[in-house]
C-alpha cells in the first residue's frame, strides 16, 4: 500500500480495547498520520479533531458499534511460504492417500515440460484409507513416473517425493543423511522417498527456486488476506529472498504489515559483516531475531522427547544439533546483537534450549534482547516456570493443540498434559506470544482465539476442551496476539496497544469479545482493518 496524504484519524462509534491497563477502554481515539496522538472520550477527541482540522483532513471512522482493538501480531508465520502454499497442490484437506494421488495426477497433467509438481500440506494422520503409516515413492510413481513430485508434510520437517525426483537429486543406497536428518529407507536399504528434517536439504537444492520478483508478486498478492483477517503484524521465520522482497516492498511503499524478520542461524554472519542488529530497519520492516533449530516435529516423529513416542522402537526423536553447537549459537547470536529465538518441540528440546539460555544470560540479558522458543508444544513440568524466571518468551500458536490433540494423545499419552500449557505458563507470569505458524495452519487468528479459549475443535469437540485446566480467557488470549507479540519483537509502545505514540493499527470485529459468550467466539468477524491511520479493509 502506497503512503496516502498526511491526515488525521478520528476513530468513535464503538468499543475500543486498548491493552493499556491503565485505560483499557475508551470511547474514541486520533491518530495524526498513523500515529495515535490521544484516546479518551468522544467529545474530547471530536474537540481535538476540530482544532486540528484547519491544519490537515480529518478522516472519520465510525464503529457503529462494532469493538476497535490493536491489530493481530502474528508471532510465528511463513509469509512466503504460506503465500506461495496457495499456488501450489493444495493437500491440507485431503481425508484419504488416494484423493492426494488424485491431485498430484491432476497437477502432473497440466505440468509444464522441464517442471515439478509441488504441493504443500499433507497430513497422513487424517488418512482413512491406510493403517496410519508413512507412505513411500511408489504411490506417485504409480501417477507420476516421468515427472518429478515433491510434497511437503503440513509440518514442514519431512516431505514425499517420487522416484524421478529421487534420481534427479541424486538419492541412492549409498547416499548417508546429513547430521540431524533422516532418510527413510525400504527393506533393502534404498531410499523409499521419504526425507525427514535436514536430509531434505539434499532434494530442496535441485527443487526450481522461486526469483526474487515472482517472490514481491506472491507477498503482494497475499497481504490483503491478511487483512481480511485483521492481520498487522507478523514475526517471520525465513531468509535472504523473504527479506529482500519485503525490503523491496518496504521501498516501493507497498508493504501493508508490520514485519519482524526471523533470519537463519547459517545467515548469522553474512548479518553481522552486513551490521544487522536486532531492532535494525524502518517503521515496517525491522531484523527481529535469528532462528535457531533443536529437534523435529510431533507430526513427523522427530520431536526430542526424554521418554520414547508410544508405540516406537524407543524412537525419542531428533535433536538436530548438538548441545554445544546449541549452547555456542545461542552465545554466538546474543554476542553479535541479534536475539536468539529456537524452535523447540519435544520436552527434552525445550528443556535444553532453556538450558542455554540460563547458560548465556549474562550475554543477552544486559542487551535487552528477548530470547523466544518457538512452539514450546509439550514441556517437562519442571520446565513451565523457568520461562519466567529467565525471561524467556513462549512464542505459541494455539491451533496447534486443536489440530494436534489426537495425535498427542496417541503418540505422548499423559504427557499431553503440559503440552500446549497455555494457562500454566501464563500463571507463573510468563510472557506469551501467540501466532500460526501457517502455511502448516491458518493464518487466522480469530480461529486460533477460539482455539485457545476453548481447547476445542470447530463442533464442540472434545465435550468441556481437551485439557481445560490450560485454557485461557478472552482477554489473556487477545494479550498474546497484540501486546505480548509486540513485547517478543521488543515493539511494545509501538505496536500491540492502541495508546498515545502507538502506530494507528487497528482490527475491528463486529462485537466485543471480551463479552462475547464462549461458545459464541467462533461467531465473531473481522469487519475492518486500519494500517498506518489507513483503513485497508472493510468488509
Amino acid at each position: 500500500m502506497r503512503k496516502t496524504t498526511a491526515h488525521w484519524l478520528l476513530v468513535y462509534g464503538g468499543t475500543i480495547l486498548t491493552q493499556d491497563g491503565a485505560s483499557p477502554r475508551v470511547e474514541a481515539l486520533l491518530a495524526r498520520d498513523g500515529v495515535i496522538v490521544a484516546t479518551g472520550p468522544r467529545d474530547d477527541m471530536e474537540s481535538l479533531a476540530r482544532h486540528w482540522a484547519a491544519e490537515m483532513p480529518v478522516k472519520a471512522l465510525d464503529l457503529e458499534g462494532a469493538t476497535a482493538m490493536p491489530g493481530f501480531i502474528d508471532a510465528h508465520i511463513h509469509l512466503l511460504g504460506w503465500a506461495s502454499s496457495l499456488d501450489r497442490v493444495p493437500l491440507g484437506n485431503a481425508t484419504t492417500r488416494a484423493e492426494i494421488v488424485r491431485r498430484v495426477a491432476s497437477a502432473v497433467g497440466s505440468a509444464l515440460p522441464g517442471s515439478w509438481v509441488q504441493g504443500w500440506g499433507w497430513d497422513h494422520s487424517l488418512w482413512d484409507d491406510t493403517d496410519g503409516g508413512f507412505p513411500d515413492a511408489s504411490v506417485l510413481d504409480a501417477v507420476a513416473p516421468d515427472v518429478p513430485v515433491w510434497l511437503r508434510r503440513k509440518d514442514g520437517h519431512m516431505a514425499w517425493m517420487n522416484s524421478k525426483a529421487m534420481s534427479l537429486a541424486g538419492l541412492n543406497a549409498g547416499t548417508e543423511a546429513p547430521p540431524g536428518g533422516l532418510i527413510g529407507r525400504d527393506v533393502h536399504g534404498a531410499p523409499n522417498g521419504l526425507l525427514f528434517e535436514n536430509a531434505m536439504e539434499l532434494v530442496d537444492h535441485v527443487v526450481p527456486a522461486m526469483d526474487l520478483a515472482t517472490a514481491i508478486n506472491t507477498l503482494r498478492r497475499r497481504v490483503t488476506d491478511l487483512h481480511r483477517m485483521g492481520v498487522t503484524g507478523v514475526h517471520i521465520p525465513e531468509g535472504r529472498l523473504t527479506f529482500q522482497a519485503l525490503q523491496d516492498l518496504d521501498a516501493m511503499g507497498e508493504l501493508g504489515l508490520r514485519a519482524s524478520m526471523m533470519l537463519p542461524f547459517d545467515t548469522l554472519s553474512q548479518c553481522v559483516d552486513a551490521g544487522l542488529r536486532t531492532g535494525f530497519g524502518s517503521e515496517r520492516l525491522r531484523v527481529g531475531h535469528v532462528k535457531l533449530f533443536v529437534d523435529g516435529s510431533l507430526g513427523s516423529e522427530t520431536a526430542a522427547m526424554f521418554d520414547p513416542f508410544i508405540g516406537s522402537a524407543g524412537n525419542r526423536g531428533v535433536l538436530t544439533m548438538t548441545l554445544d553447537q546449541l549452547h555456542d549459537g545461542v552465545a554466538l547470536a546474543s554476542r553479535s546483537g541479534i536475539a536468539p529465538a529456537v524452535h523447540a518441540i519435544g520436552d527434552r528440546a525445550n528443556s535444553v534450549v532453556l538450558d542455554a539460555f540460563e547458560a548465556t544470560r549474562e550475554l543477552w540479558h544486559p542487551a535487552g534482547l528477548r530470547p523466544r522458543i518457538e512452539h514450546v508444544q509439550v514441556l517437562h513440568v519442571d520446565d513451565v516456570p523457568r520461562f519466567r524466571k529467565l525471561g524467556v518468551v513462549a512464542s505459541m500458536q494455539p491451533i496447534h493443540a486443536t489440530q494436534d490433540m489426537d495425535q498427542v494423545d496417541r503418540l505422548w499419552g499423559d504427557r499431553g498434559r503440559y503440552a500446549y500449557a497455555f494457562a500454566s505458563l501464563a500463571a507463573t507470569g510468563a510472557v506469551l506470544a501467540f501466532g500460526s505458524d501457517a502455511p502448516v495452519e491458518t493464518p487466522d487468528p480469530l480461529v486460533g482465539v477460539v482455539a485457545a479459549v476453548t481447547r476445542q475443535r470447530p463442533g464442540g469437540d472434545p465435550p468441556g476442551g481437551w485439557y481445560p485446566e490450560e485454557r485461557l480467557t478472552i482477554g489473556q488470549t487477545l494479550a498474546a496476539y497484540t501486546i505480548g507479540a509486540a513485547f517478543a519483537g521488543g515493539d511494545e509502545g509501538r505496536l500491540g496497544q492502541l495508546i498515545p505514540g502507538a502506530r494507528a493499527d487497528l482490527a475491528i470485529v463486529d462485537r466485543n469479545p471480551v463479552r462475547t459468550p464462549m461458545e459464541d467466539l467462533s461467531s465473531l468477524r473481522v469487519v475492518a482493518t486500519v494500517f498506518d491511520g489507513e483503513v485497508v479493509y472493510r468488509a
